[in-house]
């Protein structure tokens, strides 16, 4: 797994500055870049919050951005480096801007449509998939979403920790 792993480090500590700087804005700390030839093209973190937007999430920011910059709707050639496994939202968003690879760092048991309860960009019954790469820098992407939830619900009066 670390020969698959060690070439997305760089891009995938990118993605946690994204995920940083929603924090710092008091949003859910996800981030996310699209990446193509080596040259990060779009960036976006959570701005849920701030936008009043429930569809502000990281990875459609930063595939908007990355149209943006391309000047097309589709992403060919690129990859989507997200510091949380896609919901079903942005799942389908990135099989629409038709990203060649999904790379995520934490899985999200609740609502992950990238390997954990779905599979959106694998699904052959859609007209295109991506490859899935998961738990790249996982450890960190997970430990700045507990680190947000726990500042969100104070200190534990149980005494433990």
């Amino acid at each position: 797994m670390d020969e698959l792993v060690t070439p997305h480090r760089k891009w995938m500590k990118a993605a946690l500055r994204e995920a940083e700087r929603a924090f710092e804005a008091d949003e859910v700390p996800v981030g996310a870049v699209v990446v193509r030839g080596n040259v990060i093209v779009g960036r976006g973190h959570n701005m849920v919050e701030r936008l009043d937007d429930p569809t502000a999430h990281a990875e459609l920011i930063a595939i908007t951005a990355a149209c943006t910059t391309l000047g097309s709707k589709k992403l060919d050639g690129c990859t989507l480096y997200v510091t949380l496994e896609p919901c079903p939202m942005c799942a389908g968003a990135t099989v629409l801007a038709r990203v060649d690879r999904i790379v995520f760092g934490a899985f999200d048991e609740k609502a992950g449509a990238a390997s954990t309860l779905y599979n959106i960009p694998q699904d052959a019954r859609l007209n295109h998939r991506a490859e899935i790469i998961s738990g790249v820098e996982s450890d960190r992407c997970a430990e700045l979403l507990q680190e947000f939830f726990r500042s969100k619900r104070g200190p534990d009066l149980r005494g433990s920790q």
